[in-house]
């Protein structure tokens, strides 16, 4: 199930987006979206009977210019955005997960977390963090995890909350998306790699981030942020030339009608472009993979409010459109 979104039909930067859609009781196909909301199916553009949205990043290079070309085809037949159910828009072969990358973020974390025994004045405590995050970013690496795609859904899909996860959690993020083979890039190559950008809702159970029974081995995110649907992906692949600076993009949340999460991502501490090479210093990033990029301030865990049945969630990011999600509680027999 799903909610039927009005964000089907939001713009999106640039003249054309990746997508992958479905007819009524039809199988998923790779879409070129305009920016007026009309559908072309690229499998009849490029001839290719399975062709997906994957095997296009993979080709991606001789791609870009065809999907351009057919974008100002006005003579080519399309169909309405609105017949469509939207997918998530690629299934990726490895994702990329990130945290503590939004620098107000962790300061605001940094500052609940009082020490035992630390009375000093919470301003002095902020300029502290404050310093901590300049030094990070100047001298640190970034944290990097690996998510699973089965955890992946569509950007208006349902998401079923599991009766154990007790604080269910949103995390909205920046997703860039690989376009060519990366192992070991530089920071000034990263973006070269990059074909463009989704939004993903990194969601979490936070009672499980951290092992109860063995402490010290330290956080559990295969439990706590991998259960089916946790990763809302989409609606679309924006290419990058269209989104411009990533550096520069607004994220926004509203659970129920009410802002949670607004902010930019100038405040991240680590770019896109070091968390690509960074990542790829270990892995080999392939075409289709997910680098997520961290969430900024203002999850549930910081209103005391977190996730339950009947919640309603919207995401936006700047020029990448809209999801909405809602959520049900798991139903046991």
């Amino acid at each position: 199930m799903s909610v039927k979104p009005e964000a089907a039909s939001a713009p999106f930067a640039g003249p054309f987006a990746l997508a992958t859609l479905s007819a009524p009781e039809g199988p998923a196909f790779p879409a070129l979206v305009t920016a007026d909301a009309q559908v072309l199916d690229l499998r009849a553009a490029f001839g290719e009977e399975h062709l997906t949205v994957r095997t296009l990043l993979e080709i991606w290079e001789t791609a870009l210019p065809r999907l351009r070309a057919l974008a100002d085809d006005a003579g080519r037949a399309r169909r309405p955005l609105a017949a469509f159910r939207v997918h998530a828009p690629v299934e990726p072969r490895q994702v990329f997960q990130s945290g503590a990358n939004y620098r107000q973020h962790v300061i605001d974390l940094h500052v609940a977390h009082r020490a035992p025994g630390d009375d000093r004045p919470e301003q002095e405590r902020r300029a502290e963090a404050a310093e901590i995050m300049d030094r990070r970013a100047a001298e640190d690496l970034p944290y990097v995890f690996l998510g699973l795609p089965s955890a992946i859904t569509g950007p208006y899909d349902d998401v079923v909350l599991p009766d154990w996860a007790e604080k269910p959690d949103w995390e909205l993020e920046l997703a860039a998306v690989v376009g060519r083979p990366a192992h070991r890039v530089s920071v000034e190559e990263a973006l070269d790699h990059v074909a463009g950008y989704t939004i993903a809702n990194d969601l979490t159970d936070r009672a499980t981030v951290f092992r109860r029974d063995m402490p010290q081995i330290g956080t559990d995110w295969l439990r706590s942020k991998n259960a089916p649907g946790f990763t809302p992906l989409g609606p679309w692949i924006v290419p990058a030339g269209s989104v411009g600076d990533p550096g520069d993009l607004r994220l926004t949340l509203k659970l129920n009608g009410e802002t949670m999460q607004d902010e930019s991502t100038r405040d991240m501490i680590f770019d896109v472009a070091r968390m690509v090479s960074y990542a790829s210093q270990t892995a080999r990033l392939l075409p289709g993979d997910l680098v997520l990029t961290g969430s900024p301030a203002g999850n549930g865990m910081h209103w005391g409010r977190l996730l339950r049945d009947g919640d309603v969630m919207d995401a936006a990011v700047t020029g990448l459109g809209a999801q909405r999600t809602r959520f049900v509680a798991e139903v046991t027999r």
